[in-house]
């Protein structure tokens, strides 16, 4: 029996985590989740994972970058079932999943195994029926399709999902995010910093963050009066404009926007235009020094009580709360 998954109780013995090479994988999604943890055991002085490079055959891998790599072993040759198995695969994924490789998933699934998916891993994860009822991001590429494909699969937006036993991101450097949160949970937060610290980056993004998709994608087959909605709002999160203002610079009635706000986004005008400037107020607070203040203004609170009225009300937090968790 495994510990609780994310627990920084001592196990008597390093993690043991397998990485599964799949053709067309990218290398830096790869290197972004595997070196935080070298360098965790770099920085604690002693091992706290146990790396497995791991293949379907004795063959190298090729990567996306067309470098192919020498696993250490087949997956039918470990000698020990690992703590955490992470997937690295492209996505979207070329040709259909080995048997073998989806049985040997469902097994270790069975056995408690923490299962991650980097890129397009959580869809193979998906294909071998280990995601089902979990949490589960993958690169916003794929969110439609995943979403057609994988009904079970509770879909995320998000850079990265750590739900239970399952971890999945959206590959690239996102694997990095999620490693070191992971590493925080395990070995606490100094040593997930100080991992953070070695590779010069400024912080932890935290897995809540929505990956960056492009307005047309976002928005699939919506009119183009609705995709120019939206940017007008996203360049006017300062000095909002009005629902009526909205539809003026668009030449339609007010109820032809809600109607088209409420068909393709579920949301009123007004209410989609908050979240907007909410989210840029959380992105400040968490990522710069200023005065609360000076925050409400620039996303458009005319008082520091409506903005943290307001802020509370959609996050369940105050503004000066979330600087401190952050």
């Amino acid at each position: 029996m495994h510990d609780a998954p994310f627990s920084s109780a001592n196990l008597g013995h390093p993690r043991r985590v397998g990485a599964v090479m799949l053709p067309g994988f990218s290398l830096l999604a790869q290197a972004c989740a595997l070196e935080p943890l070298v360098v965790a055991n770099q920085l604690a002085g002693r091992r706290l994972y146990e790396l497995h490079s791991l293949g379907l055959d004795g063959r190298e891998v090729g990567s996306v970058a067309e470098v192919a790599l020498l696993p250490g072993e087949r997956i039918d040759e470990l000698d020990a079932v690992p703590d955490l198995l992470l997937v690295c695969a492209p996505s979207p994924l070329a040709g259909s999943l080995a048997p073998s490789l989806g049985e040997w998933l469902r097994r270790l699934a069975r056995s408690g195994v923490v299962l991650g998916g980097i890129a397009g891993g959580a869809e193979v994860l998906a294909r071998a029926g280990v995601l089902d009822g979990y949490r589960a991001t993958l690169p916003w590429q794929r969110f439609d399709a995943f979403a057609r494909d994988y009904p079970r699969v509770r879909l995320s937006h998000q850079l990265f999902e750590i739900d239970r036993d399952r971890l999945t991101c959206g590959g690239g450097t996102a694997a990095m995010d999620m490693m070191m949160t992971l590493i925080g949970m395990q070995h606490g937060q100094p040593l997930a910093e100080a991992v953070s610290e070695h590779f010069v980056l400024e912080r932890i993004r935290m897995a809540d963050e929505p990956q960056h998709v492009p307005l047309r994608s976002r928005l699939g087959h919506a009119p183009q009066s609705l995709i120019d909605a939206v940017t007008l709002m996203e360049a006017n999160i300062e000095e909002p404009l009005t629902t009526h203002e909205l539809a003026e610079h668009l030449g339609i009635s007010r109820r032809q926007l809600e109607r088209l706000f409420k068909k393709y986004l579920q949301a009123v005008p007004s209410r989609y235009y908050l979240n907007l400037r909410l989210q840029q107020a959380r992105k400040l607070l968490r990522e710069s020094d200023q005065a609360v203040g000076e925050i409400a203004l620039q996303t458009g609170f005319s008082s520091g009580a409506h903005f943290s009225t307001a802020y509370r009300n959609h996050f369940g937090m105050t503004p000066r709360e979330e600087r401190l968790t952050a």
